[in-house]
């Protein structure tokens, strides 16, 4: 079949239309102006004028983008055209369409893209639409219409609610999801409106009322506006498609030959989109125009991007629809504006100095939309039919016409003066509160030492008046019985004289002995004024403020703590020497009943041998011979005696006995025996009656081994097992009994079976418990627990029979697994990336962890994990979830 010639405004073999297939309806920003291309004409040649606060004054140049698709054919027509071949033919890897205009002759065309009838709603809104909601989120202005014969699903493409099959979502909702998944709610907002066009007045759908809006103009900008409309400002999805399924019910359709609900009116949704973003001023050239620059800091900018989808009412020929009465006044009207539409559109294609924007209501609605700052994208609807040839080539026309249609973008956005000057109130309000807090904690512990000083000062002058009182009287007293010894003297010395014995010799050495002792009285007098002096002295420093009280405070504390050091190693040296007198004394008990019993001892003397080559085994590790003449020597004296000793009241015996049943644990092969011979059970019971540290070691690390076991694993849960496991982990303070405990817990976590009845006794909690010794061991095996519980719930929520969110999560895991999700260590490391791996491949913990800040770390992990396969299924986690795509778009992050 010969080919006509392209219909792109050339003639045959031009080349003009193949300009067109550069562009794409994926490219996210707007084209650059080509080399040597012009501005537009003035806003007085085009639909619309630049509007607000702009970023860039001139724009950037970006052709209107048309694509058209292909209704299948109907009931109808499968029988009244089933000897005709379709009037169009589809060539979409070319972008091509064919008009046959017989069977021997087509016109060939050109577009954007080229939708057969079997296109998804998902491929059309992404070719169409999509390019168009990514712009409004960056701050511009968007218009996404669709244009075509009534009955040619119009309405099928833009406002399909899909509520049945959400496969058959129409564009407008379908671009609200995406709008919401983008924004942020505490900083960002979305409002809509929802009006239709009918016999030339505006109407409200979400009003009725409200059935005659008018149209206002800023007279500086050009910009239209709606003042009368109702908006609606959205928060969640949902609430979205109840205001569409509202509009629906209000908007106006009639019964035609061409379309049982034909819609009489233009339908046109306005949603604004109203984003915070942090934006930098231009850096500033020092004076002498060096490398240094000066840059402002980041102020905050407020974008207002606008999408409008526009369901245009269907173009029909009277004779063909069987318009009558009212129903032929709509068709006129109708007809009127989209004849209206399409001169304006031939104007601004063919750069007309005169576009005739007033003729209809609804080219003032769209001035913005075709020659404006809008990026626009059109789809055209035709049906295959031969019958509608006319109206199908009307169509393809009218969208080759739009294609030559070129608007200047311009991105919509202003300084947020309100945010920053709420943010700026918010810290001032903090910053006040957290003075005036500092502030009167500081006047509170002056107040403390002030009254502390005053007390110790206070303490310390009636300690040193009442010395002083008892120094002074003591003087005193001394000074009255010297006065009085020497009166005595005197008296003495008289008498002697009147009795005629001559003082001679004898009274001189009296008075020189007087003299002596009135020196000595005199030094002493002044020593206690010298002493009085001294202590007054002291009481003058010890009332003012200074440290050196403390000083002495902190000595005598540090010689106190000192001597406690002292006394508890002495403590600790006479306990190890009673241990010692202990085991003698059992060494020496058990010889002497070996004496005692003679040959009947043998059996007794295999188990001391036994017990004595466990003991060696505590000090050293177990290789395999060893555990094999644990094994013999067990045998020869009867595992059923062994786990007897278990509940020996001898504390020693105990101890050998519990060893050795772990070491034979160690070996799968005699698991299954201790636990037929109740093993078990005597294990879990040294747990629950005995506190003794060495013990409840032993036996957490028996029951770890046996934990290893799937059939034991369910047993041990039965006879509760991860009661008496979570109390040994609360109670033990040594970081081997913690390994041991968390070592059983792990091996648990790793059961399916047991998830619920784990969390639910307390096991998770427990295991997260034992991290308090920060010992590597430890940590270890929580990492491997996590990772096993987290690997379970993975599994279980992809077969469907695990809902809601992680226990980990709930249980407060989260939060220590992204503290040492880089960890040093090598085990626990991998096994905590691992687990965040799990964790993420459930959607609904997806907001959690983002909260919790797990998503930068599946982002490391992603691109620095030493494994590949850890690395690429954190990798294929994050693509995968929509939630972390969402996060990761907002944050400009590309994984």
């Amino acid at each position: 079949m010969a080919s006509g010639a392209y219909r792109n405004g050339v003639h045959k073999g031009a080349s003009a239309a193949s300009n067109f297939k550069s562009s794409s309806f994926k490219s996210k920003h707007p084209p650059v102006a080509a080399p040597g291309s012009g501005l537009r004409r003035s806003s007085s040649a085009s639909l619309g004028a630049a509007s607000g606060s702009l970023k860039d004054d001139r724009g950037v140049p970006g052709r209107v983008r048309v694509a058209v698709r292909l209704r299948p054919r109907n009931a109808e027509e499968l029988v009244a055209d089933a000897d005709f071949a379709d009037c169009v033919e589809l060539q979409p890897e070319l972008k091509r369409l064919k008009l046959r205009k017989n069977n021997w002759d087509s016109d060939t065309y050109e577009f954007d893209e080229v939708l057969t009838e079997f296109a998804s709603q998902k491929r059309v809104y992404e070719v169409v639409a999509k390019p168009v909601v990514e712009s409004v989120l960056d701050g511009y202005n968007g218009t996404v219409m669709a244009y075509g014969q009534t009955g040619t699903g119009k309405t099928f493409t833009l406002g399909r609610l899909g509520e049945e099959d959400t496969s058959a979502r129409g564009i407008m909702v379908r671009s609200m999801e995406d709008i919401l998944a983008d924004l942020s709610p505490e900083t960002d907002s979305v409002s809509v409106s929802y009006l239709q066009l009918y016999m030339e007045t505006i109407q409200d759908l979400l009003d009725p009322a409200n059935d005659n809006i008018p149209i206002v103009e800023d007279p500086r900008t050009g910009d239209v506006s709606l003042p009368g409309a109702t908006v609606v400002e959205v928060r969640d999805q949902q609430s979205f498609v109840e205001l569409l399924r509202l509009g629906e019910t209000h908007r106006i359709a009639a019964n035609t030959k061409l379309n049982t609900e034909s819609s009489r009116s233009h339908a046109l949704l306005m949603v604004n989109v109203k984003r915070s973003v942090m934006g930098r001023e231009a850096a500033l050239s020092s004076e002498d125009d060096n490398s240094s620059h000066l840059v402002k800091p980041f102020k905050p900018l407020v974008r207002k991007g606008k999408l409008v989808v526009v369901d245009l009412a269907g173009s029909e020929r009277i004779q063909k629809s069987g318009s009558e009465g009212h129903t032929l006044e709509e068709a006129k009207s109708i007809n009127l504006s989209l004849s209206a539409l399409g001169k304006c559109i031939n104007a601004l294609a063919e750069n007309s100095a005169h576009v005739p924007v007033r003729d209809s209501k609804l080219t003032r609605l769209l001035r913005d939309s075709f020659g404006g700052t809008a990026r626009t994208s059109l789809i055209v609807t035709i049906g295959p039919s031969p019958r509608h040839r006319g109206e199908t080539a009307s169509t393809i026309l009218f969208g080759q016409r739009a294609m030559k249609v070129e608007n200047m973008l311009k991105i919509k956005e202003e300084f947020d003066y309100k945010s920053l000057s709420r943010k700026l109130d918010i810290q001032l309000d903090k910053l006040i509160a957290e003075n005036e807090r500092q502030q009167k904690a500081f006047e509170e512990e002056v107040e403390r030492i002030t009254l502390e000083a005053q007390k110790r000062v206070s303490e310390v002058e009636r300690n040193y008046a009442d010395a002083l009182e008892k120094e002074r009287l003591k003087c005193q007293m001394e000074y009255m019985e010297s006065v009085k010894q020497l009166e005595e003297k005197l008296v003495t010395n008289k008498k002697k004289c009147c009795n005629g014995e001559g003082p001679g010799v004898s009274g001189a050495e009296e008075l020189a002995e007087v003299k002596k002792l009135l020196q000595n009285e005199i030094h002493l007098r002044k020593a206690a004024e010298e002493e009085v002096d001294y202590l007054k002295n002291r009481l003058g420093q010890f009332t003012q403020p200074e440290a050196g009280g403390n000083s002495e405070i902190l000595k005598l504390r540090k010689s106190l703590e000192d001597e406690a050091h002292k006394k508890k190693k002495l403590e600790e040296e006479i306990t190890i020497l009673q241990s010692q007198l202990l085991q003698l004394t059992f060494e020496a008990d058990r010889m002497r009943r070996c004496l005692e019993r003679g040959g009947s001892g043998n059996a007794f003397t295999g188990l001391d041998s036994l017990m004595s080559q466990v003991g060696h085994l505590h000090l050293k590790d177990a290789g395999n011979g060893q555990r094999a003449s644990i094994a013999t020597l067990s045998e020869q004296v009867g595992l059923q005696k062994v786990l007897s000793l278990l509940e020996s009241e001898d504390a020693n015996v105990r101890i050998h006995a519990v060893k050795v049943v772990a070491n034979l644990a160690a070996e799968e092969a005699n698991q299954e025996k201790i636990v037929e011979a109740g093993g078990l059970s005597s294990l879990l019971m040294l747990l629950r009656r005995f506190e003794d540290e060495t013990v409840r070691r032993v036996a957490a690390g028996a029951i770890a081994n046996l934990a290893m076991n799937e059939a034991n694993q369910e047993l041990i849960m039965v006879e509760g097992g991860i009661g008496l496991l979570s109390m040994t982990a609360a109670e033990a303070e040594d970081p081997q009994t913690l390994r041991m405990v968390a070592g059983a817990i792990a091996n648990l976590c790793g059961n399916d079976k047991l998830q619920m009845k784990l969390r639910s006794e307390g096991g998770i909690k427990a295991l997260l418990g034992t991290v308090r010794c920060g010992h590597p061991d430890v940590l270890s095996q929580v990492a491997r627990g996590i990772a096993n519980f987290a690997k379970c719930e993975s599994r279980a929520s992809s077969q469907g029979t695990k809902t809601g969110g992680s226990f980990l999560i709930e249980d407060g895991a989260l939060q220590w697994i992204v503290q040492n999700a880089n960890n040093e260590a090598s085990p626990i490391r991998r096994h905590i990336e691992l687990a965040l791996c799990h964790l993420a491949q459930h959607e609904v913990n997806a907001k959690d962890m983002i909260s919790g800040g797990a998503l930068w770390e599946l982002v490391r992990i992603s691109r620095d994990c030493s494994r590949e396969d850890i690395r690429n299924l954190a990798h294929r986690t994050l693509t995968s979830s929509p939630t972390f795509r969402s996060e990761l778009r907002r944050l400009r992050i590309e994984c």
